[in-house]
Parts: structure tokens; C-alpha cells; sequence
């Protein structure tokens, strides 16, 4: 396997990662907003502050993205996944804001 397939591999688990992430915060997201506030809701926070975890040990990167270093050395924002590269450059801002606004709507269901 040549480094710009094994590039390619990293990309598409990269990117199948931050789909599953997005499935996982949006659930979250629309679980609060309906008031159906399940045990999925406690798995979502759970994996999500897993993955903050994650990115808090490896210094606000993502492992993968480590891996892919090897094998490239753009500077694009995006060379680790397929997303548009502003997305990949705010990623991390984006989608901690949406988590924060998913559990300021919890604390308020859990509170009324």
C-alpha cells in the first residue's frame, strides 16, 4: 500500500468517525429539544466527553489525525479528512458550542 493510499484509508475512518460523532451530538441535540430524555441521552454525554478526553491527553488533537501526519505534510486544515476545509478548521468550536447548548437544554428539562 502506497503512503497516499494509506492516507486515503486514514481519510475515510477519519471522516466515518466524525459522522459517527455527528449522529451521536445531534441525538443529543434533538433528544433535549423533545424533552425525550433517555438513557441514549446519558450514552451521547458520555461519548462525547470520552472523546474530550481523548483530545485533552493528545494536546487539543485528534489521534487520528497523529497517524496522518505520517503520511503528509500539508497544511490544509482538511488533509486528515473529507470535510470542507473550514469545517475542519473549526470543527472543534463548532461542535463543542452545539454540545453546551444540548446540555444547557438538558439542565433546563431536568430542572422543570
Amino acid at each position: 500500500m502506497t503512503e497516499k493510499e494509506k492516507l486515503r484509508l486514514i481519510k475515510l475512518i477519519h471522516t466515518a468517525i466524525w459522522v459517527f460523532f455527528n449522529v451521536v451530538i445531534f441525538y443529543l441535540l434533538y433528544a433535549v429539544i423533545v424533552d425525550k430524555i433517555d438513557e441514549w441521552v446519558w450514552v451521547c454525554i458520555g461519548l462525547i466527553l470520552l472523546e474530550g478526553l481523548v483530545l485533552a491527553v493528545f494536546k487539543n488533537m485528534c489521534p487520528v489525525t497523529l497517524v496522518a501526519r505520517r503520511f503528509s505534510d500539508s497544511t490544509q486544515d482538511n488533509f486528515d479528512i473529507y470535510l470542507p476545509n473550514w469545517l475542519a478548521r473549526y470543527n472543534k468550536q463548532i461542535y463543542t458550542t452545539i454540545f453546551l447548548i444540548a446540555l444547557l437544554i438538558l439542565v433546563y428539562r431536568l430542572s422543570t
